[in-house]
């Protein structure tokens, strides 16, 4: 007896080959916002490639790993250290959020 064959024959859709989040936005790619009058890059990170604990720059509180959320750059003159990462509903209520978020004395810095 041959094996079961675990791939569809044929011609896939390639559409489907990027995983998408609830609403609908492709996890891994690249699109841009504008916010206080700047272009920002914003990229949708999923939760398998989220591998390291971030500080989300909107609400101060800790992104652990495996937890799906967006990286955001200046999309012109930008680098590397200029990315952060949000939690996608801080970004879609960056208009809202004071910008006076004070941490605790034990915080950490990251």
């Amino acid at each position: 007896m041959s094996p079961r064959r675990n791939r569809p024959r044929g011609g896939a859709d390639k559409q489907a080959a990027l995983p998408r989040d609830l609403d609908g936005e492709r996890y891994g790619l690249e699109r841009t916002e504008s916010w206080q009058g700047e272009e920002w890059a914003v990229r949708t990170i999923g939760g398998g490639a989220a591998a390291k604990h971030y500080r989300c720059p909107g609400c101060d509180q800790e992104i652990p790993p495996g937890v799906p959320h967006l990286v955001v750059w200046p999309r012109f003159g930008g680098g590397v250290e200029d990315r952060r990462h949000w939690h996608k509903s801080c970004w879609n209520a960056r208009d809202r959020r004071s910008a006076r978020l004070q941490r605790s004395r034990n915080a950490p810095r990251y």
